[in-house]
């Protein structure tokens, strides 16, 4: 049975939208501390709070790329939705998922055993 490439077009239309509005909303800023009016222990949580707000900035900025390139794919790639280890095709439950992926759920095991 053929995908629907309209389908995983308008999940991931939906998902950058998502994603992007977060970002907006996550404006990392540069924190600036009076290192006279904050003790040691405030500055060193803001300064992890800082860094876990740069992580997750990275980590959506990672997934908009992901997503990015699955549109490129739904739109041009006659192989969207077969893997790209083994050239099986993906399961239409993990696509619906996620349309980005890019392997089956055996070659992804594979991969994150690699690690």
């Amino acid at each position: 049975m053929p995908i629907d490439r309209s389908e995983f077009r308008r999940v991931l239309r939906s998902r950058r939208e998502e994603l992007s509005q977060e970002s907006a909303l996550d404006g990392v800023e540069t924190i600036e501390l009076d290192q006279t009016r904050v003790g040691r222990l405030s500055r060193a949580e803001a300064m992890q709070d800082h860094q876990m707000a740069l992580e997750i900035a990275r980590r959506r900025s990672a997934m908009l790329e992901a997503i990015d390139d699955a549109l490129r794919r739904v739109d041009s790639d006659p192989d969207f939705g077969h893997c790209d280890e083994c050239g099986e095709p993906i399961a239409t439950q993990r696509l619906a998922l996620d349309p980005s992926q890019r392997c089956c759920v055996s070659c992804q095991h594979i991969r994150e055993q690699n690690r």
